[in-house]
């Protein structure tokens, strides 16, 4: 165990994610990052980290679950793209609370990614996003962290049953 938590941080520091945020919002940004799995393949030269086997990565109030979570980093050693995938029917997870007084974001996907330069995120496959009282659900769903924007495609090949939909909850003011 402590061989597994010593690799985890080791590979955290190499990639440089201790100084970038990697999945958060600027409210988690300082915080550490901390990652579990199964399995970790890290290869420095290429800037890249794979975990697999039960994911838990966790930064502030960000958290993401999945099968598999492949990490990769730019010329500059900055995280620039985190990739989630689901397994077995299970899909990838990512949540995170944008601000104190916002309830949790929650997403899930076969496939999450995150493009950390440009702070979005893309729910691909069995798309679900939870924004408060509100939910989108399609084959893909991309939210825009900074503007808060959310755009929703259905299914391309015409199989299934994956169409747009979307909820909106009524805001109460008080």
């Amino acid at each position: 165990m402590m061989t597994r938590t010593l690799t985890v941080a080791l590979a955290c520091a190499a990639l440089g994610l201790a100084s970038h945020a990697a999945l958060a919002l600027e409210s988690d940004a300082s915080q550490p990052i901390e990652i579990a799995a199964d399995q970790l393949d890290l290869d420095d030269n290429a800037g890249t980290a794979v975990y697999t086997g039960d994911v838990d990565m966790q930064q502030g109030s960000m958290r993401l679950t999945a099968a598999r979570v492949e990490i990769e980093r730019n010329a500059q050693g900055e995280v620039s793209t985190v990739t989630a995938h689901g397994s077995g029917g299970e899909r990838a997870y990512l949540e995170q609370k944008p601000s104190p007084d916002e309830p949790v974001a929650k997403g899930w996907g076969d496939t999450v990614i995150y493009h950390a330069g440009e702070r979005r995120v893309e729910l691909i496959d069995r798309a679900q996003l939870h924004q408060g009282g509100d939910t989108f659900n399609g084959a893909y769903v991309e939210y825009f962290l900074d503007r808060r924007q959310v755009q929703a495609r259905s299914d391309d090949d015409g199989e299934g049953d994956q169409r747009v939909r979307m909820t909106l909850t009524p805001r109460n003011d008080q």
